[in-house]
C-alpha cells in the first residue's frame, strides 16, 4: 500500500519533536502487520496517534454538556454514534436529517485519531448534534481507556458512553476490515497473526481486556456518569438497551413517543443495514466502519475450538474478580 493511502492514525508524520523524545522512553512493539507501536498510560497506540492523545491532554477544552462516545475497536461504534444522534435529533422534527446526508463518522468524530490528530488545536464549534442548534451537546468518540480519556476532560462532568464486544467477533470484524481496506485477501495467516497479537495484549489501543475494565470499573463507580453497554445485549434487546441509554443522556422516551413507535423509528433509522445502505446510496460504497456480518458469534465460524479455549482462558484469568464476563 502506498505511503499516502496508508490511514494518518497508522503513520509517523504528524509526530512532533517532544513527542519523538517521549517515545524513546516507552515500551516498543509492532502490530500483527509489523507496523509499530508504543505503550503509553498502559495501552498501545501508533505514533501519529499517540500525538492526537497528547494533544487532545494538552488543548482539549471540555464543556459540561458534553457527550463522549467511547468503544473498543470493532464494536458497534458507527452503530452507537447514529442511536446517539437520532436520540439527541428526535426532538427536532426537521425533514434534512443528518443521519440521511452525512457518515455518522463524520457528525460524531474521533478526539485522539481524526481531530486532534489533524490539528493540535482543531476547530470544535460545529460539532454538536445538529448545526441547527447551539444548545445541542457536542458529542464526540474515543477508544481510549477511561483514565486517558479523563485526563483531556480535566474534571468535567459530561456524559460518558462505553460499548464492547466479545473480543471473538470484535477480531473477526477486525480481519475482515484491515483486508478490505488493504484490498487483500481475508487469509487464515492474517487471521492468526491478528489472533497472536490479541492474546498477547499488543492491539492498537489494547490490551483489550484492559481497556474494557477501565469502563467497567468507571460504570461502578460513578454510574450516573459512565454507561457500560455490551453490543450482544444491544442486539438482543434493542427497544430496553437504547431506552437505557436515552435515560443516561437525559433525554428518555415519553409515554407518548413510545406509544407512536419513536423507539422503534430510531432503531430502523439506525439499523445497521440501513446505514449500509444510506451511505451505499449517497457515495456508491459502505459506511466506512459498517461491520462486514451484523450477528453475535460469527467467530465460530473462523476460530478454530484451540483458538476459542486460548482467548477465553487469557480473558476469563484478565476479568476474574471484576464481576464483568463475555
Amino acid at each position: 500500500m502506498d505511503h499516502n493511502e496508508v490511514p494518518e492514525h497508522l503513520r509517523e508524520d504528524k509526530v512532533s519533536e517532544e513527542t519523538k523524545k517521549l517515545i524513546t522512553s516507552l515500551p516498543k512493539d509492532k502490530d500483527s502487520q509489523g507496523r509499530r507501536l508504543c505503550k503509553y498510560q498502559g495501552s498501545w497506540y501508533y505514533y501519529n496517534t499517540l500525538q492526537g492523545v497528547i494533544n487532545f491532554h494538552n488543548n482539549f477544552q471540555p464543556q459540561e454538556t458534553d457527550i463522549i462516545l467511547a468503544s473498543t475497536p470493532k464494536s458497534g461504534t458507527t452503530w452507537l454514534k447514529a442511536l446517539t444522534v437520532a436520540l439527541l435529533e428526535r426532538s427536532k422534527h426537521h425533514d434534512d436529517h443528518p443521519l440521511l446526508s452525512d457518515n455518522p463518522h463524520a457528525i460524531v468524530p474521533f478526539l485522539e485519531n481524526n481531530l486532534y490528530l489533524k490539528s493540535s488545536t482543531p476547530d470544535l464549534t460545529k460539532y454538536s448534534s445538529s448545526s441547527s442548534s447551539s444548545s445541542s451537546p457536542r458529542v464526540f468518540a474515543t477508544h481510549m481507556p477511561l483514565h486517558t480519556l479523563k485526563e483531556g476532560l480535566r474534571g468535567s462532568p459530561c456524559k460518558i458512553v462505553f460499548m464492547c464486544r466479545n473480543a471473538k467477533d470484535a477480531l473477526i470484524s477486525m480481519w475482515y476490515f484491515i483486508c478490505k481496506n488493504q484490498r487483500v485477501e481475508a487469509t487464515r495467516s492474517i487471521l492468526e497473526s491478528l489472533f497472536e497479537s490479541l492474546c498477547r495484549g499488543v492491539t492498537f489501543y489494547g490490551p483489550f481486556w484492559d481497556q474494557v475494565l477501565s469502563y467497567w470499573r468507571g460504570s461502578l463507580e460513578d454510574p450516573s456518569r459512565v454507561l457500560f453497554m455490551k453490543y450482544e445485549e444491544m442486539k438482543e434487546e434493542p427497544c430496553v438497551q437504547l431506552k437505557r441509554l436515552a435515560e443516561f443522556l437525559g433525554c428518555p422516551f415519553t409515554e407518548e413517543e413510545e406509544e407512536s413507535g419513536a423507539v422503534e423509528k430510531i432503531l430502523e433509522l439506525c439499523s445497521l443495514r440501513s446505514l449500509s445502505d444510506l451511505e451505499a446510496n449517497k457515495s456508491g460504497k459502505t459506511v466506512n466502519g459498517v461491520d462486514h456480518k451484523f450477528e453475535v458469534g460469527d467467530w465460530k465460524n473462523h476460530l478454530t475450538p484451540e483458538m476459542e479455549r486460548r482467548i477465553d482462558m487469557i480473558i476469563e484469568e484478565k476479568l476474574r474478580g471484576s464481576g464483568l464476563s463475555f
